[in-house]
């Protein structure tokens, strides 16, 4: 059975090995990077096989998370976007996509884990579609 992959964005080691490790351990499979530049060459790889994006707002000097994610939307306008931050927040309104979803940190991580779960617009898991008379998805 496929599981739902989230390509992680977030700069700070150690706070990215901590989500990194709950999302593993709630049955995610985890692309993890430190900036925008390597989170677009991931998703670039193969937008299909990922489900949902995790980011930071503030990722150091370069790209920051509002223009990734609206990098992404643009190439996949359904992708559930999860957006994390101590201090980005308040910009939220003006500056993220829509139907996106803002965590402040610090957070709990069955924060994000819920977030995923049920973000309005969650892309359906490979795994989950039921396969039509013929052998084509229904999906």
């Amino acid at each position: 059975m496929a599981t739902s992959v989230v390509l992680l964005v977030e700069d700070e080691a150690m706070v990215l090995l901590d989500i990194e490790g709950a999302l593993i351990e709630a049955g995610f499979d985890v692309i993890a990077v430190t900036n925008a530049t390597k989170a677009l060459a991931e998703f670039d790889r193969d937008t299909s096989r990922i489900n949902a994006v995790v980011t930071d707002i503030r990722l150091g000097s370069g790209t920051n998370g509002w223009e990734l994610a609206r990098d992404i939307r643009g190439a996949v306008p359904t992708m559930p976007i999860i957006y994390l931050s101590g201090d980005g927040a308040l910009d939220w309104h003006a500056e993220g996509v829509p139907d996106s979803i803002m965590i402040s940190k610090p957070c709990v991580m069955v924060q994000i884990i819920t977030a995923l779960a049920t973000l309005p617009n969650q892309q359906v898991p490979i795994a989950r579609r039921t396969p039509r008379p013929g052998g084509r998805d229904a999906g």
